[in-house]
């Protein structure tokens, strides 16, 4: 995946300028964005201030880190139940 030219917390700082009152164009115009870009990004992290993105950026790392340990353990339960029916 591309990463991105932006932050999140300067995302999150570009959505804010909309909040307080700027038009969708000009603020696309002086960071250098597509409106598409924008919206992609007010759908994505929309109402969001910069402490809730870390805290939702940790809550994902510690998910995908849950899922991979739990991806392991059954992957080791599987093994251990077809050795043991093979010795039975």
């Amino acid at each position: 995946m591309r990463k991105s030219r932006f932050t999140e917390s300067q995302i999150v700082a570009i959505l804010h300028e909309a909040d307080s009152g700027m038009k969708v164009r000009e603020i696309c115009r002086k960071h250098g964005i597509s409106d598409a870009t924008f919206y992609n990004w007010k759908s994505k992290y929309g109402g969001m201030s910069v402490s809730e993105l870390k805290r939702m950026k940790e809550l994902e790392a510690e998910n995908a880190r849950l899922k991979r340990m739990y991806a392991d353990l059954a992957l080791e339960n599987q093994a251990m139940k077809d050795l043991i029916e093979k010795k039975l």
